[in-house]
């Protein structure tokens, strides 16, 4: 199984600054808070601003979100960074459905089918938490 890009939990990182620090986040200040190359942070920042969570500032840069925090769940942002195969399935199985072997032709549906309803359990968690909700989570650990 692949493991899943950082792209997800940098997006969440990308909109909860931009919330934060709505006038400090050009893609130079973004990359030196995540540690990563500005290109990464305006490759993730585009899959935002499609996905209509971001607009981008031409000239000196920046973005703001187009949505409150608790109006941008984390499906929203999975949904915005994560490549997932045209089919919309996380998981990359190969269909061995037309097998000759019965065990391997029925192993195959069972698996493919387990990691389908794990997506769709993961993806409904995922719907349920706001970016609000981890911010608040966040500051609340800080305070402690």
């Amino acid at each position: 199984m692949k493991k899943l890009s950082c792209r997800f939990p940098m997006g969440i990182h990308i909109l909860a600054l931009i919330a934060i620090q709505p006038t400090l986040c050009t893609g130079d200040y973004l990359a030196k808070q995540l540690q990563t190359n500005p290109v990464v942070i305006r490759k993730i920042i585009a899959m935002l601003k499609k996905a209509k969570l971001v607009q981008v500032r031409a000239g000196v840069g920046g973005a703001s979100l187009l949505k409150s925090t608790d109006q941008i769940t984390l499906l929203d942002i999975y949904k915005a960074v994560e490549v997932v195969d045209h089919d919309g399935e996380l998981f990359n199985i190969r269909d061995e459905s037309n097998s000759s072997c019965q065990i391997t032709s029925s192993l195959s549906a069972n698996i493919c089918e387990t990691l389908n309803e794990a997506q769709q359990m993961m993806e409904q968690y995922l719907a349920q938490i706001s970016l609000q909700q981890l911010l608040d989570q966040s500051f609340h650990s800080l305070a402690q």
